[in-house]
């Protein structure tokens, strides 16, 4: 029997290794005898290896033949903190192939024949810092990955086909005062040998990056802007810049004054490039005379308000209208119009009075009318005339 537990007491202190995949090189920790690093880089790899050890920090998939990546690809590596998947053939990634990575903080798919990338993916990736997607063939970059890319320190998009940077993204790198955390989030961005267009969004990019104390800095500052298809390209000047306009506001009226239980329409236009968009926020509340009438949910303030109705009847021109109906003494406050492009943001204030009777303005209630006499009964016989009577009626007597 004692013998029996010193061979377990061996087994169990000498340190497993766990097998590596083939065509596969792993490198284990120095301080734990087990496989850390795994290398694959063997053109014969057609599909990513199902055999990782589940405990590897650092998978790199270099120069294979794997073209997709399935869902849940590297759902048992959960402590992977570095990917690696460059300069291979791969042509889609499926949205939920990095579903439980929670460690990640690196991901790098340079290198490859993408033309679309599933930016929703990278909720399942809440610690990555790094994404490396220079040298694919992405064309169009949608306004919903500024959503999953707010913790993201490093972005590679270069040498790619990209034209158009959306709003949302210079929201996100480059925030407007007021709206930014107490600590800048700097980041690194590259950018270049992209056939971009020549617009205000990539002309704030380049204009903003150089300025003192920028958030965002570029990897190649000179980008390439094309004017149309077919035709060359040419460097993105400074003079270009001056295209974008901060927005400026007009409303219809700075003061309104409407009655009470009427209907008021609030109007306002913007100008600026990029055409700006609007919205509407109520500032402040006040009544005057008639502060009582307020509810106690005014205090409440600042509150966005839908828009009735939007237009844009040209480039670089918006208006936009809120209704209210029914007026009550809450209603009446400080409403301002807000129009933001990536130039900057602007703002008008209204300011809208409602009139009419309140508890303290109210006149005196008259007093109830007396009570009617009785009529007085006469003394006088039904067919007796008084002597009033036989004076109005002269005729009578004959």
């Amino acid at each position: 029997m004692p013998l029996l537990w010193v061979l377990l007491l061996l087994q169990w202190s000498i340190p497993r290794v766990l097998p590596c995949p083939p065509l596969c090189t792993c490198t284990s920790a120095q301080a734990a005898q087990e496989p850390r690093s795994v290398l694959c880089s063997d053109p014969r790899i057609l599909t990513v290896p199902t055999n990782v050890p589940i405990n590897t920090v650092k998978l790199r998939l270099e120069r294979t033949q794997i073209s997709r990546l399935p869902r849940a690809a590297f759902y048992n590596l959960s402590e992977l903190r570095f990917l690696w998947l460059t300069y291979s053939t791969l042509r889609s990634v499926h949205p939920s192939s990095f579903v439980n990575l929670k460690t990640l903080r690196e991901l790098r798919l340079d290198g490859n024949q993408l033309t679309t990338f599933p930016w929703e993916g990278l909720r399942d990736t809440p610690r990555l810092q790094i994404l490396d997607l220079h040298n694919n063939r992405l064309s169009s970059l949608p306004a919903h990955a500024a959503l999953s890319l707010a913790n993201i320190t490093f972005l590679d998009l270069s040498s790619n086909r990209l034209t158009l940077l959306p709003a949302e993204l210079l929201d996100l790198w480059f925030p407007l005062p007021g709206q930014q955390q107490s600590t800048v989030q700097r980041r690194v961005l590259g950018l270049h040998d992209n056939p971009w267009q020549c617009d205000c969004q990539i002309s704030m990019v380049a204009s903003l990056s150089v300025s003192l104390g920028s958030p965002v800095v570029l990897v190649d500052p000179v980008l390439i802007c094309v004017r149309s298809v077919g035709q060359g390209g040419a460097l993105l000047m400074p003079v270009q810049w001056s295209r974008c306009m901060r927005p400026s506001v007009q409303p219809a009226a700075t003061r309104v004054v409407s009655p009470l239980g009427s209907n008021v329409i609030l109007r306002c236009e913007a100008t600026g490039y990029p055409t700006p968009t609007l919205s509407w926020v109520k500032a402040a509340a006040y009544s005057d005379c008639c502060q009582q009438e307020i509810s106690p949910d005014a205090d409440q303030l600042p509150k966005s308000l839908q828009s009735f109705m939007q237009g844009s009847p040209r480039v670089g021109v918006r208006w936009s209208v809120i209704s209210l109906n029914g007026l009550s003494y809450n209603d009446a406050g400080e409403y301002r119009c807000q129009a933001k492009n990536m130039a900057g943001i602007s703002e008008a204030p209204i300011k809208l009075r409602i009139v009419g009777l309140s508890r303290t303005n109210r006149p005196p209630k008259k007093p109830p009318p007396s009570p009617k006499q009785p009529p007085q009964k006469s003394n006088r016989r039904p067919n007796q005339l008084s002597p009033l009577d036989s004076i109005k009626r002269p005729n009578a007597a004959k």
